[in-house]
């Protein structure tokens, strides 16, 4: 079990680089592993899911005691394979900031075409408020079409790929649902007519006229950051031209150092000046660590293996490299020793994965680190004891 961390380390953490823990959330399995059960095979009851919430809220208390920057949840719907269990982290995240002082609340990410977008506007900036300022702004389109079919939106996935005009039509909703979210929580009154969202709707009578403006209730009374995953050319191309900040996972470093500096220049070409090194790009390294290097290779096996046979269906491994140079074929599952000689997965004992974070951190200026130190079906007492091992042996290192 993790030790709280006296004073002193918190900005042992701070100097080089803000370091959160992103994780998934999901129910402890006692069958993690590359074999049998097939993931839809699997069901859960409420009680070992709600056992799993409660570990979650838990976590990010740890989390601050061990001085991390941020705690990042994320966001899905009606998992019973116990997965991903968070249907909305911006409630949890009320909680663990009811909680914590300092500690910073984020979701990796919020599934924006599946809210309300003045819904999501209002709740985003009542935790924003109530937590003083500590909210980040995670925003997704999402990859489960059970999830988003159900919830009112659409999306192209590895489960249905000859579906291209449902990801551009979840593409235009998410474009309009962010000018909406935008405009909420930016503005004093705002109105928006688009081709799918229209607020106020024509018409609306009120004490004698009609409705024109809206004015969110309640507003972000203090700053806030925007973080968009990065996991496709038109996203690359579009959220540094936004304006926000670019999240990148499960890149071969070949693939990450080229989609970077690409960030970094459409960037520049949309607002007229450089980002630094690592300004608004921030880098998710799964991790494990152990007494030594195959003790941690073998302990990281059976999750790594869980998150493959769950993720590769969805085109989650396309920014491994294949054998000729160039991207994965779509459905890639790839094994461990794939995940490792590409630096996709770091594993070993705390020198080897400090290292490994140094290698990152020189190649590409990084200033902002998410650890993803729980895989599928790991026990939360091993969850938070990787959360103190990074903390405690890790990041000193690289201080």
């Amino acid at each position: 079990m993790c030790s709280v961390q006296d004073e002193l380390f918190v900005p042992v953490i701070l100097l080089w680089m803000r370091t959160g823990v992103f994780l998934f959330g999901g129910v402890e399995m006692d069958d993690a592993g590359s074999g049998p059960p097939i993931p839809t095979d699997r069901r859960f009851d409420n009680e070992e899911i709600w056992s799993a919430t409660e570990r979650l809220v838990n976590a990010g208390v740890v989390a601050e005691q061990l001085g991390y920057d941020s705690y990042w949840l994320t966001e899905h719907h009606f998992q019973y394979e116990g997965y991903e269990v968070v249907p909305n982290g911006l409630m949890l995240g009320v909680a663990i900031a009811e909680r914590t002082e300092r500690v910073r609340l984020g979701m990796a990410f919020n599934i924006v075409p599946q809210w309300h977008p003045l819904r999501f506007a209002e709740d985003f900036a009542t935790l924003h408020n109530l937590s003083g300022g500590r909210a980040i702004l995670g925003i997704g389109r999402g990859t489960v079409p059970r999830e988003a079919q159900t919830l009112g939106s659409a999306i192209g996935s590895f489960d249905n790929p000859d579906q291209k005009a449902s990801d551009d039509d979840n593409r235009r909703q998410f474009d309009e649902a962010m000018d909406v979210i935008r405009l909420a929580l930016d503005q004093e009154r705002f109105s928006y007519h688009g081709e799918i969202y229209d607020f106020p709707p024509a018409g609306i009578p009120d004490r004698g006229g009609t409705v024109e403006e809206l004015t969110l209730v309640p507003r972000p009374r203090h700053p806030y950051e925007t973080w968009q995953a990065i996991t496709s050319p038109p996203t690359l191309e579009q959220v540094p031209r936004r304006g926000w900040g670019g999240v990148f996972w499960n890149n071969h470093p070949t693939f990450l150092e080229q989609r970077w500096h690409r960030f970094a220049e459409i960037y520049e070409e949309a607002h007229g000046r450089p980002l630094a090194p690592g300004e608004k790009r921030m880098l998710v390294l799964c991790t494990r660590v152990g007494d030594t290097r195959e003790s941690a290779i073998e302990d990281l096996r059976p999750g790594h293996d869980e998150f493959w046979k769950f993720l590769g269906p969805y085109g989650w491994s396309k920014g491994y490299m294949g054998a000729d140079g160039k991207p994965a074929p779509a459905g890639l599952v790839p094994t461990l020793d794939e995940s490792l000689d590409q630096r996709i997965f770091l594993a070993g004992t705390a020198e080897d994965v400090a290292e490994s974070i140094a290698w990152y951190r020189d190649m590409l200026g990084l200033t902002d680190l998410l650890v993803f130190p729980g895989m599928p079906g790991d026990r939360y007492d091993v969850v938070e004891e990787q959360m103190a091992r990074i903390a405690d042996e890790v990041l000193p290192q690289l201080s």
